[in-house]
């Protein structure tokens, strides 16, 4: 996709810097403190970031010079909305915003047009299964949505098709601040797989130095495998909440692990 270009949009690749990690620090205090010349020079420094993740987007038929500045909008919201106080690197939080970004540009550019009937049947199939899941907690039949609407099986498979597209686990839906909510965390995890790096640990003690809402909300999540609108609901909180008390959960067994 890049054949080698060594600029892109008027920015010469080959001369971006690279910064030590205090050297970002420091820019990012600046740029808390409103100095909007220390974020141009943050950009700049994390335009190879970009570089990278658009290598992913090979392919696509679009021009690299488009997808690298839909890549420089995410990155820019990421600073915007990079809150220091997580302690997480700033490229950790960056990457999942950028691809985010540009998905959403792809999809929005898509040549295959979905007509507006099509997907008008696709969101009221989706609309049926959720409550048809709401009311018998158990996922519906194809034939079952049919039957819902009055319409053939065949018609409910081509419309739900037409409107899927692959996305990353690590793409954001939410962000409420410090709290990004990906979409790993609203898929059900039936295997566990995403706390594999428990296995070795002495959970016993660990889980021993959690409150009881936190082992509540954990055994919910990793034991029980539901999703965090899943645990929400049961608890009487909002996901964001879920989502807060689940990563501070899983900070503080880190500190016991033998």
């Amino acid at each position: 996709m890049l054949n080698n270009k060594v600029e892109i949009c008027g920015v010469n690749t080959s001369k971006l810097p690279v910064l030590k990690n205090e050297e970002k620090k420091a820019l990012f205090e600046r740029i808390l403190q409103g100095d909007q010349e220390a974020r141009q020079e943050y950009i700049y420094s994390n335009l190879r970031l970009v570089l990278s993740i658009i290598q992913r987007f090979n392919n696509r038929g679009e021009y690299v010079d488009d997808i690298f500045q839909v890549g420089c909008v995410g990155l820019i919201k990421a600073i915007d909305n990079f809150d220091i106080t997580q302690g997480v690197q700033f490229s950790t939080y960056a990457v999942p915003m950028i691809i985010g970004e540009i998905r959403r540009y792809l999809r929005d550019n898509n040549s295959i047009r979905v007509s507006r009937s099509l997907r008008d049947t696709a969101y009221k199939a989706l609309q049926v299964k959720e409550r048809i899941i709401n009311n018998t907690s158990k996922e519906p039949t194809m034939e079952e949505i049919a039957k819902e609407l009055n319409i053939a099986k065949e018609e409910v498979l081509f419309a739900l098709d037409s409107i899927q597209d692959p996305i990353s686990l690590f793409e954001p839906v939410y962000h409420d601040g410090g709290d990004t909510i990906f979409v790993m965390d609203k898929v059900k995890d039936e295997k566990n797989t995403d706390i594999t790096w428990l296995e070795n640990l002495s959970l016993s003690e660990a889980i021993k130095r959690l409150n009881n809402r936190e082992k509540h909300i954990l055994n919910l999540r990793f034991f029980e495998g539901k999703t965090q609108m899943e645990v929400a609901e049961e608890i009487g909180i909002s996901q964001a909440q879920v989502s807060r008390l689940e990563k501070n959960a899983l900070k503080n067994m880190k500190k016991y692990i033998k």
